[in-house]
């Protein structure tokens, strides 16, 4: 008896004085919905790691560091938690990113390398943000909000909406989201007309598709819809000038990126009623404010950045997520962004 109490106590002993590895800890950002851990299985990585959610935007910087100095993986939903350069120099511990989707501007690719901090991407899907293009433009153009509310409020019918078959859908930027947005287009028996800085008329042609100057289509066009990758090329791409030229019954639709827009132009456009209005999902600081003017104006139609926000497209974002990390902590990673330069 005494012999297994001194066998026991000694084991004890041993395990204290063994050194103790610290589980490694994750991060999943901006969970908005609370919906992260039912999209994929990270039952596997919650026995070896520690998991931690956070569902809030933080305010600031200071809040993003302070909240993630301990952790060494931090997965985040495209561009909601921007990773400057300030940041990553100030998370010691951090060694993965898992991005959704490939392109994520809000992160310093450059100093992550610098860093030896790894940047692992997803594969996304292009049609849940076709899909709310048409929903914002068929609410537009038959004021589907306002007939719900005058609904909601014991109203009835409060206007006469427009019709799309027949009328021109100009496309800036025909690339893939743009080409799929064009297709539906031309289900409707529209003029569909693109333009963008390199777009070939020939390869337009074969998609059923006119090319047209910059100006010819915000001068024709009764729906104009952007479709372009943010760059220093492509920022404030549509100004003052692009929005005088529109008819004043036009919509402008952008559900691609807001710095596209000339945000201070198109509030200007707007007020001023130089055109119908402008249906919107993406905007130059997200979450937006609660004055901001886009909350009170009538003729905006605005949702909360919900073009990639659906279920197929969260199920394959966290899964390949899940599958990244497990990768990296066997010493292996799946798909991998490289800096430029």
């Amino acid at each position: 008896m005494h012999l297994s109490l001194l066998c026991l106590d000694q084991f004890r002993r041993e395990q204290v004085s063994k050194p103790q590895i610290s589980r490694k800890k994750i991060a999943i950002l901006n969970d908005y919905q609370g919906v992260a851990l039912s999209m994929a299985d990270w039952s596997a990585l919650q026995k070896e790691t520690e998991v931690v959610v956070f569902r809030e935007p933080f305010a600031n910087e200071r809040e993003v560091i302070a909240a993630l100095a301990d952790f060494d993986v931090i997965c985040v939903m495209r561009e909601r938690t921007p990773l400057t350069r300030e940041i990553l120099r100030s998370l010691p511990k951090l060694r993965l990113i898992a991005s959704t989707a490939q392109s994520n501007s809000s992160i310093d690719v450059k100093t992550a390398s610098e860093l030896g901090i790894t940047i692992a991407w997803t594969e996304h899907l292009p049609y849940g943000t076709t899909e709310l293009v048409w929903g914002l433009i068929l609410s537009a153009i038959r004021r589907i909000p306002a007939e719900v509310q005058s609904f909601r409020t014991g109203g009835w019918q409060t206007s006469v909406g427009q019709d799309i078959s027949g009328r021109t859908l100009g496309i800036v930027g025909l690339g893939n989201f743009g080409k799929a947005v064009a297709r539906v287009g031309q289900a409707f028996d529209m003029r569909v007309i693109a333009w963008s800085p390199n777009l070939d008329p020939e390869m337009a042609k074969g998609l059923g598709v006119e090319a047209v100057s910059k100006q010819s289509l915000f001068e024709d066009s009764d729906i104009v819809t952007l479709h372009m990758v943010l760059s220093e090329r492509t920022k404030n791409i549509v100004g003052s000038a692009e929005l005088d030229c529109m008819k004043s019954h036009a919509w402008l639709i952008n559900a691609s990126r807001s710095g596209l827009v000339d945000q201070s132009a198109l509030i200007t456009a707007l007020d001023m009623k130089q055109i119908a209005g402008a249906a919107l999902d993406v905007y130059d600081e997200e979450p937006v404010p609660a004055d901001h003017p886009y909350r009170e104006m009538g003729n905006v139609i605005a949702t909360p950045h919900i073009g990639f926000v659906t279920e197929d497209t969260y199920r394959l974002f966290y899964s390949q997520t899940v599958e990244n990390i497990e990768s990296w902590l066997k010493g292996m990673l799946v798909r991998e962004t490289v800096a430029a330069g």
